[in-house]
């Protein structure tokens, strides 16, 4: 069984609102030296088999389907192994 570790995260070109209240919000705790914040999501996904090689074809075919928007969003992954 493997892992996926996936990040999910805007493209650099789409404007992250979130991101930028996150950012005034910190500023207003006092953390005036954060200059850039993007937000983002990260999914762990198991995936029932013994073969690295599928494990990443799944990941990556299911990264491509649905748990990105390949319009707005750029992804990557890593696995581990799990016992």
């Amino acid at each position: 069984m493997y892992k996926a570790n996936i990040h999910i995260t805007l493209r650099q070109s789409i404007l992250d609102p979130q991101g930028k209240a996150t950012q005034h919000a910190l500023h207003n705790l006092g953390f005036g030296d954060v200059n850039k914040v993007r937000m983002g999501k990260f999914v762990e996904m198991w995936i029932e088999t013994s073969d690295k090689d599928a494990a990443q074809t799944i990941a990556e075919e299911a990264c491509a389907k649905l748990m990105a928007n390949p319009v707005m969003e750029d992804y990557s992954f890593t696995l581990e192994p799990v016992d």
